[in-house]
């Protein structure tokens, strides 16, 4: 009797894989303020590393009353879908061993890519873009800069959808292939102005087409019955929604890129 054909494993996507694989934690990320769990998801033949933030880790927040952190980092996830850009690594809402959470694929980040400095002057040099200046030690201050880079200009017009109250330098993550994701969403959404960010380098600026695009794209998603709107109605508050649908229309609107409020600190500290 001849042995039996060897199957092999069928092809599984992130999602699938991160939503259905079992869930074993490696090690803990003892910087984030909130339980962050390194772990490896494997399912049908398929492994990956990746991020499980479990709900019962979250530390309640006064100004985020609504929702859970995980399920706003799903939104995150969403709505960087729904540009087209991909700009969040996979994530899902899941049970684990500690409870439902988020689960996002690892992303290893390139530490020799600089997307940020502080640079003596006046005035941002070619290729970068100004943020402000920060007081470096013993009364000297310096100029913060971002990179004049498309990928930053893009995850700027997600942030102004989503509202992110804490874009900082430790959650731009440059990846292979010339890829860069943003990370940590979980104090989006808010109804309320709450953006703070270091990438306020194209505040005022007019929106690319590519921008104009994407946010077209997400108008559409959003409109009720859309399957954006369906989904992030799962996940964020029905006011929340409403906020995030006047955010795009306020942009396309306007064809640029919002500007700080004044009604909020718009650089988050500390700024890395």
């Amino acid at each position: 009797m001849s042995a039996p054909e060897r199957i092999p494993p069928r092809s599984v996507s992130t999602a699938e894989l991160l939503a259905e694989g079992e869930l074993k934690v490696r090690g803990r990320i003892r910087e984030a303020s909130n339980a962050a769990l390194y772990c490896t998801v494997s399912h049908d033949g398929q492994e990956a590393f990746c991020i499980y933030k479990p709900v019962a880790g979250e530390r309640p927040l006064w100004d985020f009353p609504d929702g859970t952190l995980a399920q706003r980092e799903v939104a995150a996830y969403e709505v960087s879908e729904a540009t087209g850009w991909g700009l969040v690594p996979t994530t899902v809402l899941r049970d684990g061993p500690y409870g439902e959470g988020m689960c996002q694929l690892w992303v290893e980040g390139q530490p020799d890519v600089e997307l940020l400095a502080l640079v003596d002057g006046e005035e941002p040099e070619a290729g970068w873009k100004a943020i402000g200046f920060a007081e470096v030690g013993e009364g000297r201050t310096a100029l913060l800069v971002h990179a004049d880079d498309e990928r930053l200009r893009r995850l700027a017009v997600l942030d102004a959808v989503i509202n992110n109250a804490d874009r900082k330098g430790g959650h731009l993550l440059p990846a292979d292939e010339g890829r860069l994701y943003g990370i940590d969403h979980g104090v989006t959404f808010n109804t309320e102005n709450k953006l703070r960010t270091l990438l306020w380098g194209w505040a005022g600026e007019p929106l690319t087409a590519d921008a104009t695009e994407a946010l077209g794209a997400v108008k559409d998603g959003l409109m009720p019955g859309g399957a954006l709107a369906t989904r992030l109605a799962e996940l964020i508050t029905p006011a929340e929604l409403d906020a995030t649908r006047a955010r795009v229309d306020a942009m396309l609107t306007s064809g640029k890129h919002p500007e700080p409020s004044g009604e909020w600190p718009a650089i988050p500290w500390p700024p890395v």
